[in-house]
């Protein structure tokens, strides 16, 4: 029997690899001589470039150092580069919201990325492949473009602050030394179609995840509709109400302006690990993650992975933390195993070991 195991992350728990990991090792336990293929997911957030490194040959892993992280305190991120000099860079490592001492909507910046990119850039990297998520700036991803150099300044010419905060006192942009994208191009990996302002916008959908209060969204939404204007009259692509660009606080909006293409995080990545390909044979698919709620099988990885096997007749279970209430699902949950969500989450690895186990004595 071929059983694909392609989960996503449990957030808060353990990465994609890790999951698909223990539901193997536990169907192994109960089925030994199944023949197990182990095809980790993500669509685009914190945990991409781990999948990535699991399912493609030749790459190396760079680290660059004293990057400045989302609250102005420094860190270290990593990224990925193959033998063609394209290279893999996350979010995440850089700019994400887990790097904050404390939540500060107006103050954090995404100009740990940009510098990042300038340094996969000055290392050889002829295209780069970004993946969007988990950030903790709302900055429309201003500091993105200003740590490779666009500079942005007030109506005195002085420099704006950092931040959110700076694109209120926004007057114009000089693009004279940002450099054009590379040769290849830059590919940004998002799981949104939020757009940059608006009630649909960074601001009003994700600006209450990154700590503002409701009655910040209205100043929060003027200074990216200020940042976009002042893009525009600069000659920049205008992307501000394209699907995705809210994506990362309006990160995907900066990097599509300068230029870079916008794909849906969870098909491209399911295409980088040949997801279709393994599962076409397969005589079962397991995935699954956290938490199943109404937005798992519309548009997020796990419906993706159940819209490919589907497509192809393929079986499916699914394995998740908890089920949302009101939700009638068969998935095999791991707060229910565990008797609670609590305990699920504190370890996570033996549950899912268990889960593995159970839905292989079914067979």
């Amino acid at each position: 029997m071929k059983v694909v195991f392609a989960p996503d992350s449990f957030k808060g728990s353990l990465g994609s690899v890790e999951v698909a990991a223990a539901l193997a090792a536990g169907w192994r336990s109960v089925r030994e001589g199944d023949d197990l293929h182990l095809v980790p997911q993500a669509d685009g957030g914190e945990g991409t470039l781990e999948v990535i490194a699991a399912s493609l040959p030749d790459l190396q892993w760079n680290v660059t150092e004293n990057v400045t992280g989302p609250d102005g305190r420094t860190v270290c991120a990593r990224w990925l580069m193959n033998a063609d000099h394209h290279a893999f860079v996350e979010l995440a490592q850089s700019s994400g919201i887990a790097h904050m001492g404390r939540l500060d909507p107006f103050g954090a910046t995404s100009r740990g990325l940009g510098e990042v990119i300038d340094d996969a850039l000055r290392r050889g990297a002829h295209s780069l492949t970004v993946a969007l998520g988990g950030a903790a700036s709302t900055d429309g991803g201003s500091g993105v473009l200003r740590a490779l150099g666009l500079e942005i300044r007030d109506s005195k010419h002085r420099p704006v602050r950092e931040g959110l905060a700076g694109l209120l006192d926004l007057a114009f942009v000089d693009r004279s030394a940002l450099p054009h994208l590379p040769s290849g191009g830059i590919e940004i990996l998002t799981d949104t179609r939020a757009v940059l302002y608006g009630a649909n916008g960074a601001a009003y959908v994700f600006g209450p995840q990154k700590g503002a209060r409701s009655t910040d969204l209205e100043l929060m939404d003027q200074g990216l509709r200020r940042w976009a204007t002042a893009l525009d009259e600069a000659g920049f692509a205008d992307a501000a109400q394209v699907p995705g660009t809210g994506a990362a606080g309006g990160v995907g909006f900066g990097l599509a302006a300068w230029g870079a293409r916008i794909a849906p995080g969870a098909e491209r990545i399911s295409e980088l690990t040949g997801l279709r390909s393994t599962v076409a044979t397969a005589d079962l698919v397991v995935t699954g993650e956290g938490r199943l709620d109404p937005t798992s099988l519309t548009g997020k990885l796990v419906g993706h992975v159940l819209e490919v096997c589907s497509t192809a007749g393929i079986p499916t279970r699914l394995v998740v933390g908890q089920i949302a209430p009101g939700m009638n699902h068969s998935a095999l949950s791991l707060s229910t195993l565990s008797g609670s969500s609590t305990a699920a989450m504190l370890d996570a690895e033996r549950w899912l070991f268990a889960a593995g186990a159970a839905l292989a004595a079914e067979f």
